[in-house]
């Protein structure tokens, strides 16, 4: 199969547009420009990006799950740095990947790049089933898990607040409509402005590290007056079982995804060959330092058995340290929570983008509102989407059990990476990592992707695995056998219409 060929836009109606002539009263201006993503993240705003991506509610609510399966404060504390330390290994060999391939998307456009010319079939598959796994399960799952939890400390003050009793059905309706308004005005952002939401994200990034500052200048100070028995136990107590040390490290890398982000959006970064590695090089480490430290503030002050019973990790920190200021956590809880969010969206609506434009989406999905220069359609499908999943329930443990397919992409990355080292020999690298990097982390890759299959064997795994299935079926019909539905023509020719949006020029 031709992988240029792009069948949506060759198949019926769309709207013949001269720019000159999109809609009336279109600034001159505007309509002159060329409609395309525009670069607009600077490297400030990709450290954000990153920052933004990587820290979510995990640091605040759940560090004891790395301490229960460890056993120890030091092996919990050596997990943080190894867990660190192999994110940034990875963040590195995407900054190769994103300078070799500069087009938004990532691992799908890692692979589109790295397989599509090996085979008219099996080329083109796992870019399409990167697309069909993180677009329409792992990526608006993971926006209604943040968004939910935003809902949850946002309704709880103000119940306590106003001293309200409700139903336990009530409260599930409202901390749903909570979550539905929040995923509104998100993608509400990302529809409108890159740059309102780079001002955005920058703002809560800040706030986020200033409420990481809080708690280790916390933990600084209680260990400053002597303070030190929890942090003297070290290895005391460590696990030899073979399965929590496993689970802790998964845990414990997990609670670090997010430092492919800065690639997803590669089209859109200013002086991508400078910014995009040295936004990781900042970024990453600094997440690292962030969570080995907090970790370390909170050893300081609860004990093992107070962390690993504590249901909210953070909570119990600032209750025992903060005293009257302790509201200064939940509220650090929102404000991370939303502005991950935020980010994630922002990223998979690219991925939508880019795989519109070569047709492993329906194409409109690729189109660009014609002022606003933003995948419009694209944020909208991830909306609707993350709402759907809000509404039907929770999907937490959905989301532990797919993550392992996470880490299978991660790996066939740098694989792309490896095979490009040959492919792609003549390829401007302005970054580029020494070759037993990628191969050192698809061994890892391979092993925490089987690891959750042996040790923790659940039917939610088959689940994951025939939605990957139905992915290759859908493939076989839709890309490679280019069949399509005559509605796909009608449903490009409102969306444009609808959402004043065209085809991009690049």
């Amino acid at each position: 199969m031709n992988e240029e060929k792009k069948p949506y836009n060759r198949k019926g109606p769309q709207l013949s547009v001269n720019l000159s002539e999109v809609s009336v009263g279109t600034p001159r201006s505007v309509a002159s420009s060329v409609v395309e993503l525009k670069r607009e993240i600077g490297l400030l705003s990709a450290v954000s990006l990153i920052v933004s991506v990587m820290i979510g509610s995990g640091i605040f609510i759940s560090p004891s799950s790395v301490l229960e399966k460890s056993g120890s404060v030091g092996l919990c504390l050596v997990m943080w740095g190894l867990c660190g330390a192999i994110s940034y290994l990875g963040a590195l060999s995407f900054a190769e990947l994103g300078t070799v391939v500069p087009s938004s998307g990532a691992e799908y456009a890692f692979f589109r790049a790295a397989f599509t010319d090996f085979h008219s079939f099996f080329g083109p598959l796992p870019s399409f089933v990167y697309i069909w796994v993180i677009v329409f399960l792992v990526r608006p799952a993971e926006v209604a898990i943040l968004v939910l939890t935003f809902s949850e400390y946002t309704y709880s003050p103000i119940v306590l607040y106003f001293n309200m009793e409700i139903s336990p059905f009530m409260e599930s309706v409202l901390k749903k409509l909570i979550a539905l308004l929040a995923v509104g005005l998100i993608t509400y952002i990302n529809f409108v402005s890159v740059k309102i939401y780079v001002k955005m994200q920058n703002m809560f990034s800040s706030l986020k590290i200033l409420a990481c500052l809080a708690v280790i200048i916390g933990g600084i100070c209680h260990l400053a007056k002597g303070n030190i028995q929890n942090i003297n136990k070290g290895f005391e107590g460590t696990r030899s079982n073979i399965k929590d040390l496993v689970l802790a490290f998964y845990t414990g890398l997990w609670s670090f995804d997010g430092w492919t982000s800065v690639t997803v959006v590669s089209e859109e970064i200013k002086s991508p060959n400078r910014n995009i590695p040295l936004s990781i090089s900042l970024g990453v480490p600094l997440v690292t330092i962030l969570y080995f430290t907090m970790n370390v503030a909170y050893m300081s002050v609860l004990s093992i058995e107070e962390m690993v019973a504590a249901p909210a990790v953070a909570m119990a920190f600032a209750e025992r340290l903060f005293g009257p200021f302790a509201p200064i956590i939940p509220v650090a809880v929102i404000l991370s929570t939303f502005s991950c969010a935020m980010s994630v969206q922002f990223g998979v609506s690219r991925l939508c983008f880019a795989a519109g434009r070569v047709g492993h989406m329906v194409e409109c999905f690729s189109y660009i509102h014609i002022r606003r220069m933003t995948p419009a359609p694209a944020v909208i499908l991830q909306g609707t989407l993350t709402s759907v999943f809000i509404i039907t329930g929770s999907i937490i443990r959905l989301i532990e059990f797919v993550s392992f397919i996470i880490w299978i992409f991660y790996g066939l990355a740098m694989v792309a990476l490896i095979v490009m080292r040959s492919t792609k020999k003549e390829a401007s690298r302005p970054f580029k990592v020494p070759i037993i990097i990628p191969y050192f982390l698809v061994a890892l890759s391979a092993f925490i992707a089987v690891v959750p299959l042996v040790l923790q064997p659940d039917p939610l795994f088959l689940a994951a695995i025939l939605f990957i299935a139905l992915g290759v079926v859908a493939y076989h019909f839709l890309i490679f056998q280019e069949k399509h539905f005559k509605c796909t023509r009608c449903f490009c020719y409102y969306v444009q219409i609808l959402l004043e949006v065209i085809p991009s020029e690049r």
